[in-house]
């Protein structure tokens, strides 16, 4: 069990998010950034989906009501009873501990872990809390949240290292997507100054979607208006003033914005996890690329979770300018 003391920005109880309820106007919500939030799942032993809490630049300050292990994944200071921790590390907190979480230093979303995750009452099968419509709220001080049950031992200790966090600290940003669905609507300028542009993330963006300011982006004759049609996470529409939205984990099932492209999966934590002020370049991919990014990532996790479990090896590596980490399995001997 744990009580907030200080809650100084948005913070809500998130997981992967609803599925199978885009059909009936729901949103899929969750993570912002799912990349950081399963990691940080992996340093205390959770599978992929327990919930932890993601907080917007600033983490709160809580207490501990009982032994739990966690870990704060984001680039942010961290003082467990007033000494510092590391983040990307998972750690024992006993009863009456305090754990103060800073503001982050680059990134806009963080996420607190808690071995056995965040108990909470599924609503439309998940517990991603999505105020507009009243599933879930954003937490405040004085709440207290139940933890579910875990075996603790061996749970502390684990430690990312800096080359496999993610980085989100760089003030522009290569995003990749895949154009379309409704290039007509769009000449063939407007495509261009898409793709050679870049775009700066305005503060009247939020997890609903970002807008981006910058060269206005051409139409063609069939103006900026659809028939309303279905936004996958990470669509990208261009309405009348020729400024792209991109579309992210809150965001309505169906819009009347023509859409220029939508941002590969792999690519949509980076998208969260720029500031306001900060700006955004894209690249234009093919699906079967965009597959192949995700297909990468994901193999990224499954080992790095293997790493944090002691299954594998991590090395770095060395080709020239460019380093790289290679996973081997840890062998076993009877």
């Amino acid at each position: 069990m744990i009580e907030l003391l200080n809650v100084p920005s948005l913070l809500t109880v998130q997981d992967s998010g609803r599925r199978g309820y885009r059909k009936l106007g729901v949103p899929v919500s969750g993570f912002m950034d799912d990349y950081s939030a399963r990691i940080a799942n992996y340093l205390v032993g959770n599978g992929d989906d327990a919930p932890p809490l993601e907080f917007l630049l600033a983490g709160p300050t809580l207490r501990f009501n009982a032994s739990c292990v966690f870990a704060v994944a984001g680039d942010v200071e961290v003082r467990l009873n007033g000494i510092p921790v590391e983040p990307w590390m998972s750690h024992w907190a006993k009863r009456g501990d305090i754990l103060e979480v800073g503001a982050l230093k680059s990134g806009l979303y963080g996420y607190i872990a808690f071995a056995g995750g965040i108990k909470c009452e599924p609503l439309l099968g998940s517990c991603s809390a999505y105020p507009k419509a009243g599933l879930g709220r954003p937490l405040k001080a004085g709440d207290v949240l139940n933890l579910g049950y875990a075996i603790l031992t061996g749970k502390d200790g684990r430690y990312l290292p800096p080359g496999l966090r993610p980085d989100y600290s760089a003030k522009e940003k290569t995003v990749r997507v895949v154009l379309g669905p409704n290039l007509d609507h769009f000449t063939e300028e407007g495509i261009e100054t898409f793709l050679s542009e870049a775009y700066t993330v305005t503060p009247e963006s939020d997890r609903m979607g970002y807008r981006l300011d910058g060269k206005a982006i051409e139409h063609s004759e069939k103006g900026a208006g659809i028939v309303t049609d279905a936004i996958p996470t990470g669509s990208v529409q261009v309405p009348a003033n020729g400024k792209p939205i991109v579309m992210l984990r809150d965001a309505q099932t169906t819009g009347g914005y023509a859409k220029i492209a939508v941002v590969s999966t792999a690519d949509l934590p980076i998208v969260a996890q720029s500031r306001p002020g900060e700006r955004l370049r894209f690249e234009a991919v093919s699906v079967d690329e965009a597959r192949e990014l995700l297909i990468r990532r994901e193999r990224t996790l499954r080992a790095i979770k293997g790493f944090l479990d002691g299954e594998m090896h991590a090395y770095r590596i060395r080709t020239g300018e460019e380093e790289l980490i290679a996973f081997t399995k840890v062998e076993r001997r009877c």
